[in-house]
């Protein structure tokens, strides 16, 4: 439970620093064609990072049983020398094609908004590259059952990262955000190697050359589903552009709420459960019960948010990013967010579900399952955009998602499909009854901002009071696990 504790605490920071530089971003430079190019920017950033923790969950069982086996740094170097193989290549990309690059993204944006992604992505590329070697180091690390120092590290990175935003942003104006993402990837990678060194240098340091490949290959299919989960997004903001300036940015601030919400939840506690699994292995019923548990607790956070946002999204777009997101937009931004609550709940089962492929050695099917949700998420994304707007492109996202969350779970079994299923539903409607509760009754007697802040405390005070039995067997699951 400490090392959940940990790394959910590192996520925590990071994601509320990274909000912070957000606040900036709309306080400093609106809403409009240049926030739409650098969020779009943005976008292959998110790419890159999901790549580096989808890395941290095929590798920590490998470098689990490796640490076992004495042949830690040797697998630690193999897998450095592999990743190379990948970065490099981006790395020339950003510098060499950022404006081609740029173009594809913004589509039929304005100039101002290519330019800005160009200029962007020539510095957010590196600061991936940074955090996914930062995921090497953090998992090498949580091999030998320390998960504090990476998370130091990933904390500090981002307190870097919005000093060097805040020192610079006014008089450099939004590239600055870029340099700053720059930074953090670069601290968020120097702490936890400098804790590696201070070990000592251990035997058997040099890579294993000949099994590269094969490396490669266990990355591939481990990235394959995240960076798919990425592209649906990419996807969703390119048919957004179409609906005129700034809805590319409205969309991501709503995006990244919830991927906030998904992280410090499902996120973190998957993450350090995949060495006490690999190690205790999948047992008959054991998956089905690990994700249902696990989702339990992420939901009960993701229902208490999207009643707050159903009421009050409005009032907190326009306190937090100022005035141009303030009446209408902000309404809309605020719906957003609870559009979203159906990916947000098929992401926790994801997130939770697809390390648990590479514990029990059932990844080899990840490529094709999720080249073929990509491809059904186009015309999804499509109708929905021409049928509903926003919240089309938001339903066909959930939709997407859901699929791959099956997909997933016949993977494993298709016992596991049928007891997740029921237990998803069963935590869901537990969630969403308690939420509705709390805040539709208020939402009728009170104004927005004072219904919000009630529904909340009524919300948590019912949490406590009727205790639902899966999240308080949800609650003893976790803590006996970590």
């Amino acid at each position: 439970m400490k090392s959940g504790l940990q790394t959910a605490l590192s996520l925590a920071t990071s994601i509320g620093l990274a909000a912070i530089v957000g606040l900036i971003i709309a306080r400093e430079f609106g809403r409009g064609a240049e926030t739409d190019g650098f969020f779009a920017a943005y976008g292959v950033f998110i790419v890159l990072v999901l790549a580096a923790h989808a890395f941290r969950v095929v590798a920590l069982p490998a470098l689990a049983r490796a640490h076992g086996e004495q042949k830690l740094a040797s697998e630690t170097t193999t897998w450095a020398l592999a990743l190379s193989v990948l970065a490099a290549p981006a790395l020339l990309v950003s510098i060499f094609a950022s404006s081609a690059v740029a173009a594809a993204l913004t589509g039929s944006l304005p100039e101002a908004a290519r330019e800005t992604a160009a200029e962007a992505l020539v510095w957010m590329v590196p600061a991936a590259v940074g955090q996914l070697y930062a995921a090497l180091a953090a998992s090498a690390l949580a091999a030998l059952d320390d998960y504090g120092t990476a998370a130091a590290g990933f904390a500090a990175g981002s307190v870097a990262g919005l000093g060097l935003i805040l020192l610079l942003v006014g008089s450099h104006g939004i590239v600055a955000v870029a340099w700053g993402m720059a930074l953090n990837g670069a601290v968020s990678f120097a702490i936890p190697v400098a804790a590696l060194l201070a070990r000592g240098r251990p035997r058997g340091l040099a890579p294993r050359h000949s099994e590269v490949p094969a490396r490669l290959v266990e990355f591939g299919r481990g990235v394959a589903l995240p960076l798919v989960l990425q592209a649906l997004y990419l996807i969703s903001l390119r048919f957004a552009a179409e609906l005129g300036v700034g809805a590319v940015t409205s969309f991501t601030y709503a995006y990244l709420i919830g991927s906030a919400l998904v992280a410090v939840t499902a996120t973190s506690l998957a993450l350090v459960s995949s060495v006490p699994l690999a190690r205790l292995g999948l047992g008959e019923g054991r998956a089905a019960q690990h994700v249902v548990n696990t989702a339990w607790l992420a939901l009960a956070v993701v229902a208490g948010a999207a009643g707050i946002f159903a009421l009050a999204g409005e009032g907190i777009a326009r306190v937090l990013l100022g005035g141009d997101y303030g009446g209408e937009i902000g309404t809309e931004l605020g719906r957003l967010v609870v559009y979203l609550s159906a990916w947000m709940i098929a992401s926790v089962g994801v997130s939770v579900t697809f390390p648990l492929l590479f514990v029990a050695g059932r990844s080899r099917r990840l490529p094709v399952l999720s080249l073929a949700c990509l491809a059904l998420h186009v015309p999804l994304a499509w109708l929905g955009q021409k049928v509903f707007g926003l919240a089309g492109i938001a339903a066909a996202l959930a939709v997407s998602t859901a699929l791959i969350l099956a997909g997933l779970l016949v993977l494993l079994s298709r016992e596991t499909l049928l007891r997740v299923a029921g237990g998803l539903a069963t935590a869901t409607a537990w969630s969403a009854g308690l939420a509705v509760v709390s805040f539709a009754l208020l939402a009728l007697v009170l104004p927005p901002g004072p219904a919000a802040a009630l529904g909340l405390a009524v919300y948590a005070l019912l949490l406590v009071t009727v205790r639902p039995p899966g999240l308080l067997r949800a609650w003893s699951y976790v803590r006996a696990l970590g």
